[in-house]
C-alpha cells in the first residue's frame, strides 16, 4: 500500500505518517526501487493504535511505548494497564483544574453588566 491509501485507511495525514516514522513511532516501511513506501497490515495496526491512543490523551511519546508493546508477545496487561491508569489520572487532574477555571469564568460573566461604563468587575478582579 502506498501511504494515499494507508492515510485513507487510517484517517491520518500522510504529513503525519511520515512524521510517524521519523520519529521511529512506527516500524519503517519498505522502500521500493523508486524510493516510494511501501506500507503492510502491519503499519495500519500501528497507526490505529497510534490514532486512538493519542484521542485518549496519549502523548507521542506514550504512543510508541504502546507500539513496542504492542509488538512485544512477552508484554505483561499490568505493564498496559498501569500507563491507562496514570492517563487516567492526569486527565482527571485537568478536569479538575479546567472545573475550576469554569466557575471563575462564570463567576466574572455573572458579575460584569457587559455595558458600556468602564468599569468591569473582571478587570477589577484580574488586578487586585
Amino acid at each position: 500500500m502506498n501511504i494515499g491509501e494507508v492515510a485513507t485507511l487510517t484517517g491520518l495525514s500522510s504529513k503525519s505518517i511520515r512524521l510517524y516514522e521519523d520519529k521511529g513511532i512506527i516500524t519503517p516501511p519498505h522502500r521500493s526501487d523508486s524510493g516510494y513506501r511501501e506500507y503492510t497490515s502491519q503499519h495500519l495496526q500501528e497507526l490505529n493504535l497510534i490514532s486512538r491512543a493519542k484521542n485518549a490523551g496519549f502523548s507521542l511519546a506514550e504512543c510508541k511505548e504502546f507500539v513496542q508493546l504492542a509488538q512485544n508477545p512477552a508484554r505483561k496487561s499490568s505493564e498496559v494497564k498501569a500507563r491507562a491508569e496514570e492517563k487516567l489520572k492526569e486527565v482527571e487532574v485537568k478536569i479538575k483544574q479546567l472545573r475550576e477555571i469554569e466557575r471563575q469564568l462564570q463567576q466574572w460573566v455573572s458579575a460584569c453588566p457587559g455595558n458600556s461604563d468602564s468599569k468591569c468587575p473582571i478587570i477589577e478582579d484580574l488586578t487586585k
